[in-house]
C-alpha cells in the first residue's frame, strides 16, 4: 500500500521501518515530532559523481549496539543543509530522498545523513516525513508491527 491513510493513523514513539531502496530491511526509528527532518546514522560518507550528478555512498549499522552488521548504500544527493541537533550543535549534512515503509504504507521522505553513534536510535523519523499521515501515541511502541515482521532481525 502506498501513500497515506484517509485519516491520521496512530503510531508509537518508536516503530520498525524499512528503507527498501537503501537495502535496509528493518531499522528501529524514534518517531520525533521535535525534529523537522528525518536523520539516519551513517559513517564513511563519500561524495562522488555519476554522469555529473552528485551521489553519496555511506555505511549504516542498522541495529543498535551492533557494529558487526554493515549495509553499504548509495543515493543521489538532493541538498546539503545546516541542521541543529537536540544538543544545539550545527552541522552541514547531505540530504537524500528515499522511500520509507512503515506498516502497510510506503512513501518518499528526505533524510539527512549524520553520525549517531552516541545516540540510542539509528534513525529519527521527523515531522516533515510524517506529515498528516500519523498521530503519535507517546506512551506506545511498535503499533504498526514489532520485530516479528522482520525475519532475521537480531535481538535488541
Amino acid at each position: 500500500m502506498s501513500g497515506k491513510p484517509k485519516q491520521p493513523l496512530l503510531i508509537g514513539w518508536r516503530e520498525w521501518i524499512a528503507l527498501p531502496k537503501l537495502d535496509i530491511a528493518c531499522i528501529k526509528a524514534k518517531v520525533d515530532t521535535g525534529a523537522r527532518t528525518s536523520a539516519l546514522h551513517t559513517f564513511e560518507i563519500e561524495l562522488y559523481h555519476d554522469h555529473g550528478a552528485p551521489m553519496v555512498r555511506f555505511g549504516v549499522h542498522p541495529f543498535q549496539r551492533r557494529t558487526d552488521v554493515v549495509i553499504v548504500a548509495a543515493a543521489p544527493v538532493v541538498d546539503q543543509r545546516w541542521v541543529t541537533d537536540s544538543g544545539g550543535h550545527r552541522e552541514k549534512r547531505y540530504v537524500i530522498c528515499t522511500p520509507v515503509a512503515l506498516g502497510p504504507f510506503t512513501w518518499d521522505i528526505e533524510i539527512t545523513l549524520t553520525n549517531r553513534d552516541n545516540m540510542r536510535f539509528r534513525m529519527l523519523l521527523g515531522r516533515s516525513a510524517m506529515g498528516a499521515r500519523f498521530a503519535v501515541a507517546p506512551g506506545k511502541s511498535f503499533l504498526l508491527g514489532g520485530a516479528r515482521h522482520f525475519p532475521g532481525k537480531p535481538a535488541d
